[in-house]
C-alpha cells in the first residue's frame, strides 16, 4: 500500500474533534477566562462590522477562535494562519464541516512577506488570542504595521493575551501571575506545565500526527524565547503608530486583556 494511502487511512481513524477538545481543555486550564475573552472580542465585532465580514486569525493554532467566530457570525469567513504544523493539521482535519469558511495558511506571522503569503487583498478584522507574546518587541511592531496595511478603513484589530503591566515586575503584575499560577495548579497540580507537556507527548504518540510532529520539532528546534514580552504601553503605542485611530483595552482580568484598535 502506498505511504500516502496509509497516512490517509490513519487520518480517517482519528477523532479530530477530540484533539480540538484536548487543546481547548489544556488552554482553559491556564486561561480560566478564555471563553469570556472570546465573547468580549465577538461583542466588539458585532458593534463595529457588518454580518458578512472577512477575518484573519493570527497564530490561530487549530482554529479554536475561528470556529467560535463562525458559529457566532454565520455569514463571516476566516483565514487562520499559524506556523505549527501539528496544530494546523488538527485544525484542518477537524474543520471540514465548515468548508471554505475557515481556511488555514501555513506561515510564520513574523515574516516580512506575510501579506504576500496570505493571498488576501484586504480584511475587515484581524484577531489573535494567546499568541503575540511569542514575538519580540521589534517583530510585534512590524506585524502591527503590516496589519494596518491589510485592514480596510474602519476595520478592527483585536489582540487577546496576557500582557504585562510594565517592564518592572510590580505589585499588580505579581498579583496577576500568582492568580494565574493558582488556576494552573488547580487544573494540573503542582507541576503546572504538565497540561501543556501531556498534550504534546500525546500528539507525538499519535501515528496520524507523526510526520507533522517531526516537522514541528525541526521548525522549533532553535526557537529563541530569551526576549522580554512586549508590555501594554508598547502594544498601544505600536498600534497608534501603525495608523489605528482608536486604541483601547476593552476587556481585562488583571493582565489578561483584549486590546481593540480601529483602523
Amino acid at each position: 500500500m502506498p505511504e500516502n494511502a496509509v497516512v490517509s487511512d490513519e487520518r480517517t481513524r482519528v477523532d479530530w474533534t477530540e484533539w480540538q477538545r484536548r487543546w481547548d481543555d489544556q488552554q482553559t486550564g491556564y486561561l480560566p477566562h478564555r471563553e469570556a475573552r472570546f465573547e468580549a472580542m465577538f461583542d466588539v465585532l458585532a458593534e463595529v462590522l457588518p454580518e458578512d465580514f472577512v477575518a484573519l486569525d493570527l497564530a490561530g493554532g487549530p482554529g479554536s477562535l475561528g470556529r467560535r467566530l463562525l458559529a457566532r457570525f454565520p455569514a463571516a469567513t476566516c483565514v487562520s494562519v499559524d506556523f505549527d504544523p501539528v496544530l494546523l493539521e488538527i485544525g484542518r482535519q477537524s474543520s471540514t464541516d465548515l468548508g471554505d469558511r475557515l481556511r488555514f495558511v501555513d506561515a510564520d506571522i513574523s515574516r516580512p512577506d506575510l501579506l504576500d503569503l496570505l493571498g488576501l487583498d484586504q480584511v475587515d478584522a484581524v484577531l489573535s488570542s494567546t499568541a503575540l507574546h511569542w514575538l519580540p518587541p521589534h517583530a510585534l511592531v512590524a506585524l502591527y504595521g503590516r496589519m494596518g496595511t491589510l485592514l480596510r478603513p474602519g476595520g478592527i484589530l483585536l489582540n487577546a493575551d496576557n500582557i504585562p503591566f510594565g517592564r518592572e515586575r510590580g505589585r499588580f503584575q505579581e498579583m496577576a501571575e500568582a492568580r494565574r499560577a493558582r488556576h494552573a495548579v488547580a487544573a494540573f497540580g503542582a507541576d503546572m506545565v504538565s497540561g501543556w507537556r501531556a498534550f504534546w507527548e500525546a500528539a507525538e504518540a499519535e501515528p496520524a500526527l507523526a510526520a507533522v510532529s517531526a516537522e514541528r520539532n525541526r521548525r522549533f528546534a532553535d526557537l529563541d524565547r530569551s526576549h522580554a514580552e512586549p508590555i501594554l504601553a508598547l502594544h498601544l503605542a505600536a498600534l497608534s503608530d501603525a495608523g489605528f485611530g482608536a486604541v483601547e483595552v476593552v476587556w481585562q482580568e488583571f493582565d489578561d486583556r483584549v486590546i481593540a484598535a480601529i483602523r
